[in-house]
């Protein structure tokens, strides 16, 4: 296929959401209690875990990987076929796990799902070329190799980024795991292998006949009625009584989740975006934002075989609330087993930066006005840079919310930062660790402070509402001078694509 411009690709992103996303005006829909998706009964279906990808090949530094983002049709409602758009024809994509500091390539082809893509390595610090910049398009026929240094022990995810077009792309599928290991975390006694579980929180809605449908709500929010954790509506797991780890994604577009069990037992916060924190932290609920992760232990020594916990869902202010989105899923103990795991009282060495280090104070306002999602007043320009920090620079960024009708995640390529405070107050317990997702609450103003490197060159930042980033709360800083340029570098390639 030939290259296509912005204008062409944009109109293209268009037709596919046309052509496989019912309107909304063709949908019944009730505010009261659900947004007019069949009704599941919860925790009757088992959850799932993705498939972990095997590379293609591996040599003495790298390994790579092939992923097709693909068009399928799977159950996800039972007795209903809904159409997405998964890496590798699943959702979500497989999961890739690697090893801090050995290289990984990995081949994204677009080939059947009809729109052009953009794939983000969220919480990876990629050279400008392989970070997902929302105008390096791969579009339909098309495939980009993108190298990434995992050079983050952490939980990371992979999902779409392209221009105008993230929040429905992610929402038809296009998101998967990314789990970066090192030896240091290898060695604690944490809970390994079955015991270590992903969970992918999103909120969907559909169709009588089983369809996705997205609707924006006039350039809003996405919120939806049914919650999906792997891909299945308020699923069961059937756990030991012992510890588990458990690796939390808010995948959502628009919606956030303030989670408990309960029981009111304890969550045990060991992970942040970027990996584990100094010292675990217990907490009977806590917060997430759209891309947030947290990694929490949850011990079920304490529950006799036959007992039930629910994860709750107490919703944070300014997300629409249906009948069933105050659970998410169900644990439920089925046998005894021994327990090896602990939780030692210090899981990595981390050390605050000291305000002083930084060399100066930015302040960006994320804003509602005239109908647009802004940055200071600005819309996303690929020609503007709104900061240029100079290569191992420390600052401290300022991030305003002068608005109670919504809340933003802000998310910042490239760098892991750490919260100073919210309203010149502490952060939260569970946010004392390097993040790469900060939670701007309704009113809010935020200061964060971040080392910029380890690569110069162009990166993004931008609400994690997807929505507000779609329409067109993103904006760019450029770290030092020159840097490879992110679309020209390293262009997506026609299919069929040679052998990696």
């Amino acid at each position: 296929m030939a290259n296509l411009n912005r204008r062409d690709a944009l109109k293209l992103g268009a037709l596919a959401s046309g052509s496989l996303l019912l309107p909304i005006s063709c949908q019944s829909r009730s505010y009261a209690k659900d947004a007019g998706s069949p009704q599941v009964r919860p925790f009757t279906q088992q959850l799932r875990i993705p498939p972990v990808l095997s590379p293609v090949r591996s040599d003495d530094t790298t390994d790579y990987y092939e992923v097709t983002m693909r068009r399928a049709t799977v159950e996800i409602l039972p007795g209903l076929k809904t159409e997405i758009w998964g890496y590798n024809g699943i959702a979500p994509g497989p999961t890739i796990k690697q090893r801090r500091d050995r290289q990984s390539v990995v081949r994204f082809i677009n080939n059947s799902v009809g729109t052009p893509t953009s794939v983000h390595l969220h919480g990876m610090a990629s050279l400008p070329q392989y970070d997902g910049y929302a105008e390096d398009f791969t579009n339909p026929g098309q495939y980009k190799d993108y190298i990434y240094p995992n050079n983050r022990p952490a939980t990371l995810w992979y999902h779409d980024h392209a221009l105008h077009n993230t929040a429905r792309n992610v929402y038809m599928g296009l998101a998967g795991l990314y789990l970066v290991y090192d030896d240091l975390e290898l060695g604690l006694p944490l809970p390994k292998n079955e015991y270590d579980v992903p969970l992918v929180i999103q909120d969907k809605q559909f169709s009588s006949r089983g369809s996705l449908i997205f609707d924006d709500q006039g350039e809003k929010s996405q919120m939806g009625d049914v919650i999906l954790v792997n891909g299945v509506p308020w699923p069961n797991m059937k756990v030991a009584n012992r510890k588990y780890r458990f690796r939390i994604l808010n995948g959502s577009a628009s919606r956030s989740y303030n989670l408990s069990l309960s029981t009111s037992e304890p969550f045990t916060i060991i992970g942040t975006d970027a990996g584990l924190v100094g010292a675990p932290v217990q907490v009977s609920n806590f917060r997430i934002g759209m891309a947030e992760r947290y990694e929490v232990i949850i011990d079920f020594s304490k529950y006799k075989v036959g007992t039930k916990i629910v994860v709750h869902n107490d919703h944070p202010d300014n997300n629409i609330e249906y009948d069933g989105t105050d659970r998410i899923m169900q644990f439920e103990v089925v046998r005894t087993e021994s327990d090896p795991s602990s939780i030692p009282p210090n899981l990595r060495d981390y050390q605050p930066i000291a305000e002083s280090l930084a060399v100066r104070t930015r302040e960006f306002r994320y804003e509602r006005s005239n109908g647009l999602w802004v940055i200071n007043g600005k819309t996303w320009d690929i020609q503007r840079f709104d900061a240029n920090p100079q290569l191992g620079d420390v600052e401290i960024w300022r991030i305003f919310n002068n608005s109670g009708g919504w809340f933003h995640p802000i998310h910042i390529h490239l760098i892991d930062m750490q919260l100073l405070d919210r309203d010149g107050k502490p952060p939260f317990a569970y946010e004392r660790g390097w993040k790469d997702v900060f939670y701007v609450g309704e009113n809010e103003s935020l200061r964060v402070i971040g080392r910029f490197g380890p690569n110069t060159g162009a990166y993004m930042s931008h609400c994690h509402n997807t929505v507000h980033e779609d329409h067109d709360m993103m904006n760019q800083f450029m770290v030092g001078t020159g840097g490879p340029d992110p679309i020209t570098t390293a262009p997506a390639q026609p299919l069929p694509a040679p052998p990696l």
